[in-house]
């Protein structure tokens, strides 16, 4: 607990940490994959292996590009690369819908059984290619939060913790039946 952060919950490997006043603390057990299994895609579209660190300022997280993928067959067939467009939804799945899950989640508001997400607006930068089977891990920072709308500073690391890319994601999470 040498994590402990003034009135911060935060989230770390198996529970979290609820700060009732500044001299009280609980552990409460709230598993991260609680977050990922409230995340809206099918196992085919799902760049969430793990979620390594979260609280009110951001979020870390982990996925493996296995060489099993379906874009590797295709995305240069002699040397497979994932494409940007997927580095940059990884990147919005960990930074940007896990993250803003939590920030529901934290505030104890109504959370939808069916949401949808929009991303609003997206910039990204790429500097080196990820290939199959390597793991990268991606962290997101908060800009702002208010109106169900997060906007994140988002970095994508590989292994050798070189930068593969970074940018700002924006979005918003809504009930479907007000979509």
């Amino acid at each position: 607990m040498d994590n402990w952060n003034g009135n911060k919950s935060r989230w770390r490997g198996e529970f979290a940490i609820i700060n009732l006043s500044i001299s009280k603390k609980i552990q409460v057990e709230m598993p991260y994959q609680k977050i990922i299994e409230k995340l809206p895609y099918g196992a085919s579209f799902l760049f969430v292996d793990e979620l390594v660190d979260i609280d009110m300022e951001g979020a870390i997280g982990k996925f493996t590009f296995r060489k099993e993928l379906d874009f590797f067959k295709s995305h240069f067939k002699d040397n497979p690369v994932t494409p940007g467009v997927i580095l940059t939804e990884c990147c919005a799945q960990i930074g940007l819908v896990s993250f803003g899950i939590y920030l529901l989640l934290e505030a104890g508001q109504y959370f939808p059984k069916e949401f949808g997400i929009g991303l609003s607006s997206c910039d990204m930068e790429f500097y080196k290619p990820v290939f199959p089977d390597e793991t990268v891990t991606v962290t997101s920072k908060k800009i702002y939060y208010r109106f169900n709308k997060l906007k994140c500073e988002v970095k994508m690391h590989n292994a050798k913790r070189e930068l593969v890319c970074k940018g700002t994601l924006s979005g918003m999470l809504k009930s479907k039946s007000h979509a």
